[in-house]
């Protein structure tokens, strides 16, 4: 039994916004304040990533812990109306993200995801998107050629 009316659920699940969420914002400051540069919701890569970083090839997915079915405390919540039916849609979700992550990895595209717990505490989360995007740049480095090295210029003479 919902311990909600139907009308009272109908406005709280109406209220619950997929772009611009809490989290996000949190992430999108903490990228913004470490000088990286960035664009929202690129209709035109598989899930439309929150946070693209084309300069660096590296999408950033933002996900709710309770939709995403994370393994933190909040993720592992079981509501106990309609269980199946949630049990559904929250799997029917991670298939999705594996999908579209699977996507962007063979187009080349580094992707990482934070959730929802981690953009709680704002050092926390400047540690985890610090590490994880110089870990993204390392990976993007190694598959540059050795060409050219900055600062060189090409003999014309040639």
């Amino acid at each position: 039994m919902d311990v909600h009316t139907v009308e009272q659920r109908s406005r709280n699940m109406s209220a619950i916004r997929g772009r611009d969420t809490k989290p996000e914002m949190r992430v999108r400051s903490v990228l913004h304040s470490l000088g990286y540069r960035y664009r929202l919701h690129r209709k035109d890569l598989p899930g439309k990533p929150d946070i693209v970083l084309p300069k660096y090839h590296t999408v950033i997915f933002v996900h709710g812990c309770f939709w995403h079915c994370h393994e933190c405390r909040w993720g592992r919540v079981i509501p106990e109306t309609r269980a199946a039916f949630w049990a559904d849609k929250r799997r029917g979700t991670t298939e999705r993200d594996a999908r579209n992550i699977e996507a962007l990895e063979a187009a080349g595209w580094h992707v990482l995801v934070i959730w929802e717990c981690q953009s709680r505490l704002d050092e926390e989360l400047r540690a985890i998107l610090t590490s994880q995007l110089r870990h993204s740049l390392d990976a993007i480095a190694v598959s540059v050629p050795d060409t050219f090295v900055v600062g060189d210029v090409p003999d014309k003479s040639t």
